[in-house]
């Protein structure tokens, strides 16, 4: 425990070691999943499934451990949602452009991204978003968890006429993902540690009960790596048709990561009058995290937001990192265990997870707390933060509600007279953000 105290502060931090370990737990289980999403969206791509899981899993582990000492953050990381997609179906497949030569873009993006680490523009940005945007942010962020939680249940689906409605409820996921959210909000109110894993653990209970899910045993071994493994093409990158595609590259993984920590941030409590204390440290791990992803085989490696899950849990410090980057590494010697646990059902042409689901849309819930910290009186504040929140749950990205809050805030304050309230840095992104509106299909 002293070496433990001496590396990571946890008694300073208001943890203790069984809430680290719950939140490392807890923060893998929630983000698992993208160990088997991962390779089946990249091998549209012609990229091989098995070498890109054991990619991602090395990678993912080799960053969290990152953040975990550079930062002494329990925010763990992986391949980012929605960049691998721009990936494989737009850059390979629209494009016409080979994963190679998609992986050597990923790699320069990563390599730009660690010369600003150092030169501190990326800290500076973090600590640059006004409070009540840092604060639209987390809760933004909290209703795309929760959003993406009630679409996995089944609760939520597509309906004719509009883009949404309700699904099913008698059917056997959204009743699961019912009882799951059901039983963790009782553990909450009985302020039991652990709930949201003991949670996830009684609906893997339930799911095997029901026959939703079937047991596959527990060990198995890796596969190779060896059909990815340093097979980016660096040189090919490097032309005038991927400039747009390294610029889109940056510009992704720039905002959902500072996204992505703001959110945290707030909700953890680490942000101090303003502030992101160890900001620059938890931005080069992203960045090397990224540059380390493309050698090994797979797409940007971003802070995850389902992190939140294990901050719920009550992880404040690095060890946190250390028990999910581990359980990475594991994961792929249980590779038919976290299976069963982490993949998802497929139903009618979707893919639900009716055993995770309940965990997001619970850190959801706990997300919207920041909502009360914003200035709802001072309109040049209020209406930020609203399109802030609204356009990053309905557009299901962090990036467009981040450029959606910039540009208003900006205009705003500008039109109010009040342009010395907007940082330098947040107008200069506006424009940026504006000017990729117009010019970027």
């Amino acid at each position: 425990m002293s070496i433990l105290e001496k590396l990571f502060s946890i008694q300073s931090s208001g943890s203790n070691l069984k809430r680290e370990i719950i939140g490392g737990i807890t923060t893998f289980m929630t983000m698992s999943y993208i160990i088997f999403v991962q390779p089946a969206v990249l091998s549209a791509s012609g990229m091989n499934k098995d070498a890109v899981i054991v990619a991602t899993c090395i990678s993912s582990a080799i960053a969290t451990f990152l953040m975990a000492f550079l930062a002494n953050y329990p925010i763990a990381l992986a391949p980012a949602m929605g960049h691998n997609f721009y990936f494989a179906y737009v850059v390979c497949l629209g494009m016409g452009i080979s994963w190679q030569i998609a992986l050597g873009a990923n790699f320069i993006s990563g390599v730009i991204f660690i010369t600003l680490a150092f030169f501190g523009l990326r800290e500076k940005l973090v600590n640059s978003v006004p409070l009540s945007l840092k604060n639209a942010i987390a809760v933004g962020i909290g209703l795309l968890i929760a959003l993406i939680g009630l679409e996995w249940s089944g609760i939520i689906v597509q309906a004719p006429g509009t883009l949404i409605g309700l699904g099913n409820l008698k059917s056997p996921y959204a009743l699961l993902s019912l009882i799951g959210v059901l039983t963790i909000s009782i553990l909450l109110s009985m302020r039991i540690r652990g709930a949201i894993l003991l949670g996830i653990i009684i609906n893997t209970i339930i799911a095997l009960i029901w026959g939703l899910i079937h047991f596959q045993g527990i060990l198995g071994k890796p596969p190779s790596i060896s059909p990815t493994f340093l097979k980016l093409d660096v040189l090919g990158a490097l032309n005038i048709k991927m400039l747009g595609v390294i610029f889109t590259l940056f510009f992704l993984d720039l905002f959902d990561t500072v996204g992505t920590l703001i959110g945290i941030g707030e909700e953890a409590g680490f942000v101090k009058n303003g502030k992101f204390p160890r900001a620059r440290g938890a931005l080069l791990s992203d960045a090397i995290g990224t540059v380390t992803g493309t050698c090994l085989g797979t797409s940007t490696v971003t802070s995850y937001i389902e992190s939140s899950t294990g901050v719920a849990e009550g992880a404040r410090t690095g060890l946190a990192n250390i028990i999910t980057g581990l359980l990475f590494i594991l994961a792929l010697f249980f590779y038919p265990l976290i299976k069963m646990i982490s993949s998802g059902i497929n139903v009618d042409k979707l893919t639900l997870y009716p055993i995770l689901s309940p965990a997001l849309i619970i850190v959801g819930i706990l997300m919207m707390g920041n909502v009360k910290k914003i200035d709802w009186e001072d309109y040049t504040e209020a209406i930020p933060s609203f399109l802030t929140i609204i356009i990053m749950s309905f557009s299901f990205s962090i990036t467009e509600g981040i450029a959606f809050g910039f540009i208003s805030y900006t205009i705003l304050k500008f039109i109010k007279g009040r342009f010395k309230e907007v940082p330098l840095l947040i107008s200069i992104f506006s424009i940026l953000f504006l000017l990729r509106y117009i010019f970027l299909k």
